[in-house]
């Protein structure tokens, strides 16, 4: 999805000026942020947003496919990301809860077996490695 086509994604949903800068301050992040990791940046650029408008409007961008809602094993806290259209994976460092982007997926022929072998239609995946990451394990 393009950049200015996000907002014209809210169907039949107002595109407030608070759900513009929510979705300004979700394009920052590189890896899936919390409704709380939003809120904190917020507070960080001086605007007055509260938490429930922060979780009212990434539920609207999900409930409209702008966003992807998604919860990690390691904490179980939903975490939001611009649905850019390609595969994410990630590599969670169990110690420091950093979380390291990578573009490889694993699963493309999985995906495509599994396809074959279920006639399913696959939307998407979510694939998650945890370890330590190099600050850790010293």
């Amino acid at each position: 999805m393009a950049e200015k086509d996000y907002l014209k994604e809210l169907k039949g949903s107002r595109n407030s000026k608070n759900r513009q800068t929510i979705l300004e301050v979700l394009k920052l992040f590189e890896v899936p942020a919390t409704a709380e990791d939003i809120h904190r940046m917020l507070k960080y650029m001086k605007l007055s947003t509260s938490l429930s408008t922060v979780y009212r409007a990434l539920e609207t961008f999900t409930s409209n496919d702008i966003a992807i809602k998604s919860v990690m094993m390691d904490d179980n806290k939903a975490r939001y990301e611009l649905n850019r259209s390609i595969d994410k994976h990630y590599i969670i460092c169990m110690k420091c809860d950093k979380i390291f982007p990578f573009n490889f997926c694993p699963m493309d022929n999985i995906d495509k077996s599994l396809l074959e072998a279920t006639n399913f239609d696959i939307k998407g995946h979510k694939f998650e490695i945890y370890g330590y990451c190099p600050e850790c394990k010293k």
